[in-house]
């Protein structure tokens, strides 16, 4: 194998570009859930919401009730596309930053916007932290700045990095059990461990995402 990363390249025509068609399948999976009879896997996912609902409301008081409900859906989109990724021959759309960097992108300016718009004094008093001495204010709005600003790209970074190092451990064991068979019997086992591994992975890093843009929003 020449380069581990080429496992994320999209291999796609260039008329029709089904790699990112196929973010749309979770659309067809959760949707029909609201109007097909209750099943197994409905009640998992109505549980889990609950769950990450009343999380939500309980810890973050401010936060409106009906804000919860966009990102217990960012929380569901990302797992669904984390999990799909681990599917053998997947294209794996986390694993790029055009993906989570849009996603976080787009929701951080849409509380900046929101914050600075309706939030003018409050937002400003967040860049000089209480009990600064007055001749550090200067330097402290600069730190604070910059680091409001880098938010969106370490909550891409955080994701897309967890991403390829599982995939990519993934990749090295499957290419050393393709030696011999003695190394097949070796690395089998790692295999299975490091992918139940992974699909914890998956879901811890859906939830810490959705957890530090609902942490953002609470500051404004």
């Amino acid at each position: 194998m020449l380069n581990l990363f080429s496992i994320f390249d999209p291999s796609t025509s260039l008329y029709f570009s089904m790699n990112w068609l196929s973010m749309g399948l979770l659309y067809r999976i959760y949707f029909p859930c609201f109007w097909k009879m209750k099943s197994r896997v409905m009640y998992l996912y109505y549980i889990t919401a609950k769950m990450l609902y009343e999380e939500i409301v309980v810890n973050f008081l401010k936060m409106n009730k009906m804000l919860v409900i966009l990102f217990i859906t960012m929380f569901f989109y990302l797992m669904g596309m984390n999990y799909l990724g681990l599917l053998p021959y997947v294209f794996t759309p986390t694993s790029h930053m055009s993906v989570t960097m849009s996603l976080s992108l787009s929701v951080w300016m849409t509380i900046m916007i929101f914050g600075w718009s309706n939030f003018f004094n409050k937002m400003m008093k967040h860049l000089v932290p209480e009990g600064t001495p007055i001749y550090l204010a200067s330097f402290m709005v600069l730190i604070e700045s910059i680091s409001n600003l880098i938010r969106p790209l370490t909550l891409a970074v955080r994701l897309v990095a967890n991403m390829i190092a599982g995939h990519l451990l993934l990749v090295l064991l499957s290419s050393l059990g393709e030696m011999s068979m003695m190394y097949y019997m070796f690395t089998l086992p790692l295999m299975i461990s490091l992918t139940v591994l992974e699909m914890f992975v998956t879901i811890i890093q859906s939830y810490v995402y959705m957890i530090l843009l609902v942490l953002y929003l609470n500051e404004v």
